[in-house]
């Protein structure tokens, strides 16, 4: 009643405030510079990530939607351009409203909401109203009203953390303001009144009553007809929920974050600088879908591990327990595509979960194999699944099964191989959980995805893919005695078929062939560090360390026909106004005064490779591709610890690892081939789709076929070398090897 008061009196008490309180200056509104959060995007303009405390996208005036102007004007001032800050009939309207015992009703234009977001607080008394409508008036003598609605439109708050419409609509529907509905539209413009009450995500009933209001309004004031009403009302709104992820890129975004913040402070999370990075939107998302179902996959090879959690509920199954469950749940994590449950009722036959949606679902059939045994009356306690049991499941289709968050870790990225962009890049299965980057940061062993670069290498020292290497048992001085992975000792084979079966025997005569020392220093020319390899004989078997970036950037050179290059990551920052802060230099030429290999290495080198994917240990790679034009190599490691796939197109270069944190075997049977090649093909598909397949070759000049294999034409006459026995190191010495020009130092990505 005393706000009542207010209202009634405010013609009288407005010129008295005015006289008694000391008007604050307009500086914020007239000189407005929005808090804008750190944005990240990919190359290809879709939003990665924001951090800040706030949401918020300034768009000017001019670049708002008509529709909305008019929708927003409509339901919450609909004299806004013909008032000057204060509406006397609106309030006149309120105040009747409420001395009849009527539905209160607010009674502040736009002009007054714009002073009460900038200069005053939500506190509901009268001085405060009146010092909103002095604040109110002052800004509407300085400001036009388009102005005005531009500070309303990206200032106001509207739920989910979102102020502006332009966030809203983002944060609410994926999209930007200039592709929503009328409809979706209606629902933002609805908002201001209450975000938290009429929340479309925490409560889509009231969103959408308090939306028909809106549409009404709209209706009435002329901004739509008849027909756009009911196509409006009746339209289904598809709400984004806070699981969903418009691209999954956290681990890029955190090293965009991180970049940013190391040049421009913390000032950058409230200065609306933006990051446009390297990524394709399409690679990412499917990098991110293939690696989560390999690991997914993998983990339910092995056995269920138990519920994450036990919770004793109320008996029945009346509200009280819907609430019980949905209090315990909300203290765990949901995620989009493994979502909790709770087990509120178990069989051997069927079982019923609620979810933290609220959602109930029941598993029947297939859903239940896996979990069979927990299901039975004397399961150990440890995995029985029991009412109160906190799960997780996901959907197949329109069926639910059983899932668990896995133990196993995935890294994938995919480069450019000309430039060094980073086209897609997935540092672990989750970052929410592990913000450790393995693509970035994880050394593990490469095993036999090294291979290519001991082959290339022993190319240089005269021996040839026809060259015969004996596959026979070995056994060094101190008595270290590897073994091929196959188990088996094929005797003299050539060395194109000892690397399309991975034969380790064969790598290690190779390299006493190279030498350790001129291996070493060949490796490096891919960017590889030398450092971080074995002084002995094992750096044949991939005994030292690498990174899935280091490796791809390694297997770019045979990608692009013999060049190093840089990853690069972040393409170019600029601040809110669209000045450029930073951008990423072009690619260096690819000119032969910069060739870190000979093109003669290179084309015979991925000859070798194709036979890898096309009848080797990768062989579905060009078999599920259905293209001859990818090259590769798997890669895994002693007990299957770590498992790889390495390999290209001229295109695009990309690496897949899997492993445990804790290293430990995979399984017995595990490899590369089975684990990270799958990612690769998935990746692949999508990334090739469209084109053309691109054949090796021709050949480049020094480079003969001979007798159905490739050589070097210097050496077609002999001198080089034609058979690595295993109780020699050679039958002829190699000759010298060419020296190219050196390649440019190693760099992480920016």
């Amino acid at each position: 009643m005393k706000i009542a008061l207010a209202l009634l009196l405010s013609a009288a008490a407005i010129p008295a405030a005015a006289a008694a309180w000391e008007m604050p200056p307009l500086d914020r509104v007239i000189n407005y510079r929005p808090h804008q959060s750190l944005q990240i995007f990919t190359a290809d303009g879709v939003e990665i990530a924001q951090f800040g405390l706030e949401r918020r996208q300034f768009l000017p005036i001019a670049q708002m939607p008509k529709l909305l102007q008019d929708a927003v004007i409509a339901v919450e001032d609909a004299r806004f351009r013909e008032h000057g800050g204060i509406d006397p009939k609106g309030m006149a309207r309120a105040l009747l409203t409420m001395l009849s015992g009527g539905r209160r009703q607010g009674a502040s234009t736009i002009t007054q909401q714009v002073a009460r977001t900038f200069f005053l607080s939500n506190r509901q008394t009268a001085e405060r109203k009146i010092k909103e409508m002095l604040i109110a008036l002052k800004i509407e003598q300085q400001l036009s009203k388009d102005r005005i609605l531009e500070l309303y439109l990206n200032e106001i708050y509207l739920g989910q953390h979102a102020y502006g419409f332009a966030a809203a609509a983002q944060v609410y529907f994926g999209k930007p303001l200039d592709k929503l509905s009328i409809a979706e539209v209606a629902m933002l413009a609805g908002l201001p009144q209450n975000p938290l009450y009429a929340n479309p995500v925490t409560n889509l009933k009231r969103a959408i009553q308090r939306q028909h209001i809106v549409l009404t309004r709209m209706r009435a004031t002329g901004v739509i007809d008849e027909r756009q009403l009911a196509a409006a009302r009746a339209e289904p709104l598809n709400i984004r929920s806070p699981l969903q992820v418009p691209l999954h890129a956290e681990y890029v975004a955190e090293m965009a974050r991180r970049a940013v913040v190391e040049r421009f402070g913390t000032e950058a999370y409230s200065s609306g600088i933006r990051v446009q990075t390297s990524l394709r939107a399409q690679d990412q998302q499917t990098a991110w879908n293939a690696l989560r179902h390999a690991v997914l996959e993998h983990d339910r090879k092995g056995l269920w591990r138990g519920p994450e959690d036990r919770e004793t509920l109320p008996a029945g199954d009346g509200p009280e327990v819907e609430r019980a469950a949905a209090q315990v749940l909300k203290d765990h994590r949901d995620d989009e595509l493994l979502r909790l449950g709770m087990v509120l009722r178990s069989t051997p036959m069927e079982v019923t979960l609620q979810l933290a949606s609220g959602q109930r679902v029941a598993i029947t059939g297939n859903g239940l194999k896996w979990v069979k045994a927990a299901l039975a009356p004397n399961a150990k306690a440890a995995v029985a699944l029991r009412r109160g049991a906190v799960v997780r499941v996901m959907q197949q289709g329109k069926a639910w099964v059983f899932t668990q968050w896995p133990q196993a870790q995935g890294a994938f990225v995919a480069l450019d191989p000309v430039s060094g962009r980073v086209r897609a890049l997935v540092g672990g299965f989750d970052f929410t959980r592990q913000q450790f980057n393995h693509v970035t940061q994880a050394w593990r062993q490469p095993g036999s995805s090294i291979k290519p670069f001991l082959y290339s290498a022993a190319l240089e020292h005269g021996v040839m893919p026809a060259s015969v290497i004996d596959d026979a048992p070995f056994t060094a001085a101190n008595g270290w005695s590897p073994q091929n992975s196959d188990g088996r000792y094929d005797g003299p084979i050539t060395m194109r078929e000892a690397l399309t079966r991975s034969k380790n025997l064969v790598s290690v005569r190779l390299l006493q062939q190279v030498g350790i020392g001129p291996e070493r220093d060949w490796i490096e020319r891919f960017g590889l560090d030398a450092a971080r390899q074995p002084d002995n004989l094992t750096l044949a078997l991939g005994a030292g360390s690498t990174t899935p970036l280091q490796l791809a950037q390694a297997y770019a050179v045979f990608a692009n026909g013999g060049w190093r290059v840089n990853p690069v990551l972040v393409e170019r920052i600029t601040d809110a106004q669209g000045k450029v802060l930073f951008e990423a230099p072009p690619a260096a030429p690819l000119t032969e005064e910069t060739r870190a290999l000979p093109a003669r290495n290179v084309f015979v080198t991925t000859s070798l490779l194709h036979d890898v994917t096309r009848i080797g240990t990768a062989e579905r790679a060009q078999r599920e591709l259905k293209r001859g034009d990818v090259y590769g190599k798997t890669g895994t490691t002693n007990d299957a610890v770590d498992a790889w796939f390495a390999g290209f197109h001229p295109s695009v270069v990309a690496v897949a690892w899997m492993g445990y944190d804790d290293p430990r075997s995979l399984g017995d049977r595990e490899s590369g081939g089975g684990l990270a090649l799958p990612i690769w093909i998935a990746y692949m598909a999508r990334a090739l789709d469209g084109v053309p397949e691109l054949p090796l070759g021709p050949a480049p000049a020094g480079v003969e076929q001979i007798d159905g294999d490739w050589r070097y034409a210097e050496w077609a006459n002999g001198g080089w070398v034609s058979r690595i026995s295993a109780d020699a190191p050679a039958t002829l010495a190699p000759l010298a090897a060419s020296q190219p020009a050196s390649a440019p130092a190693a760099a992480e990505p920016h």
